[in-house]
Protein backbone atom coordinates (compact mmCIF):
# COMPACT_ATOMS: atom_id res chain seq x y z
CA UNK A 1 0.00 0.00 0.00
CA UNK A 2 2.93 2.33 0.65
CA UNK A 3 3.98 1.92 -2.98
CA UNK A 4 0.67 3.25 -4.25
CA UNK A 5 0.77 6.12 -1.75
CA UNK A 6 4.17 7.16 -3.14
CA UNK A 7 2.78 6.82 -6.66
CA UNK A 8 -0.25 8.99 -5.89
CA UNK A 9 1.85 11.68 -4.20
CA UNK A 10 4.35 11.58 -7.07
CA UNK A 11 1.54 11.96 -9.59
CA UNK A 12 0.10 14.96 -7.77
CA UNK A 13 3.52 16.60 -7.62
CA UNK A 14 4.23 15.91 -11.29
CA UNK A 15 0.85 17.12 -12.49
CA UNK A 16 1.04 20.25 -10.35
CA UNK A 17 4.55 20.96 -11.65
CA UNK A 18 3.56 20.45 -15.26
CA UNK A 19 0.37 22.47 -14.78
CA UNK A 20 2.40 25.50 -13.72
CA UNK A 21 4.24 25.33 -17.04
CA UNK A 22 0.87 25.01 -18.79
CA UNK A 23 -0.33 28.11 -16.96
CA UNK A 24 2.79 30.02 -17.96
CA UNK A 25 2.93 29.01 -21.63
CA UNK A 26 -0.69 28.41 -22.55
CA UNK A 27 -2.53 30.83 -20.28
CA UNK A 28 -0.02 33.72 -20.25
CA UNK A 29 0.65 33.64 -16.53
CA UNK A 30 3.74 35.13 -14.91
CA UNK A 31 7.07 33.35 -15.10
CA UNK A 32 6.89 33.19 -11.31
CA UNK A 33 4.54 30.23 -11.82
CA UNK A 34 7.64 28.25 -12.80
CA UNK A 35 9.21 28.47 -9.34
CA UNK A 36 6.67 26.25 -7.55
CA UNK A 37 6.51 24.16 -10.72
CA UNK A 38 10.19 23.28 -10.56
CA UNK A 39 9.90 22.51 -6.84
CA UNK A 40 6.96 20.19 -7.54
CA UNK A 41 8.89 18.38 -10.26
CA UNK A 42 11.87 17.86 -7.92
CA UNK A 43 9.51 16.48 -5.25
CA UNK A 44 7.95 14.22 -7.90
CA UNK A 45 11.33 12.75 -8.84
CA UNK A 46 12.27 12.21 -5.21
CA UNK A 47 8.95 10.51 -4.40
CA UNK A 48 9.28 8.15 -7.34
CA UNK A 49 12.64 6.96 -6.00
CA UNK A 50 10.95 5.96 -2.73
CA UNK A 51 9.01 3.15 -4.45
CA UNK A 52 10.29 -0.22 -3.27
CA UNK A 53 11.05 -2.09 -6.50
CA UNK A 54 14.33 -3.45 -7.78
CA UNK A 55 14.40 -1.73 -11.18
CA UNK A 56 13.65 1.88 -12.06
CA UNK A 57 11.99 0.88 -15.32
CA UNK A 58 9.44 -1.24 -13.46
CA UNK A 59 8.74 1.60 -11.03
CA UNK A 60 8.22 4.01 -13.92
CA UNK A 61 6.03 1.56 -15.86
CA UNK A 62 3.70 0.92 -12.93
CA UNK A 63 3.62 4.64 -12.15
CA UNK A 64 2.22 5.30 -15.63
CA UNK A 65 -1.14 3.82 -14.65
CA UNK A 66 -1.38 5.90 -11.50
CA UNK A 67 -0.38 9.00 -13.46
CA UNK A 68 -3.18 8.49 -15.97
CA UNK A 69 -5.84 8.12 -13.28
CA UNK A 70 -4.44 11.09 -11.36
CA UNK A 71 -4.44 13.22 -14.51
CA UNK A 72 -8.11 12.49 -15.07
CA UNK A 73 -8.87 13.28 -11.42
CA UNK A 74 -6.98 16.58 -11.85
CA UNK A 75 -9.05 17.32 -14.93
CA UNK A 76 -12.25 16.76 -12.92
CA UNK A 77 -11.30 18.53 -9.70
CA UNK A 78 -9.07 21.39 -10.84
CA UNK A 79 -10.11 22.01 -14.43
CA UNK A 80 -13.78 21.17 -13.79
CA UNK A 81 -14.15 18.96 -16.87
CA UNK A 82 -16.08 15.71 -16.75
CA UNK A 83 -14.24 12.63 -18.08
CA UNK A 84 -15.74 10.53 -20.84
CA UNK A 85 -16.79 6.93 -20.32
CA UNK A 86 -13.80 5.93 -22.43
CA UNK A 87 -11.52 7.93 -20.09
CA UNK A 88 -12.82 5.97 -17.12
CA UNK A 89 -12.53 2.62 -18.91
CA UNK A 90 -9.00 3.36 -20.05
CA UNK A 91 -8.02 4.47 -16.56
CA UNK A 92 -9.37 1.23 -15.09
CA UNK A 93 -7.24 -0.77 -17.52
CA UNK A 94 -4.19 1.27 -16.59
CA UNK A 95 -4.71 0.70 -12.87
CA UNK A 96 -5.07 -3.03 -13.51
CA UNK A 97 -1.78 -2.92 -15.40
CA UNK A 98 -0.02 -1.03 -12.62
CA UNK A 99 -1.26 -3.53 -10.01
CA UNK A 100 -0.14 -6.43 -12.19
CA UNK A 101 3.35 -4.98 -12.64
CA UNK A 102 3.89 -4.31 -8.93
CA UNK A 103 2.30 -7.57 -7.73
CA UNK A 104 4.20 -9.62 -10.30
CA UNK A 105 7.51 -8.07 -9.25
CA UNK A 106 6.82 -8.83 -5.59
CA UNK A 107 5.79 -12.42 -6.35
CA UNK A 108 9.01 -12.96 -8.33
CA UNK A 109 11.20 -11.53 -5.53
Amino acid sequence: MTTFLFYILAALAEIAGCFTFWMWLRLDRSTWWLVPGVVCLVVFAWLLTRVDVQFAGRAFAAYGGIYIVSSLAWMMLIERHKPLVTDIGGAALCIAGAVLIVAGARAAA
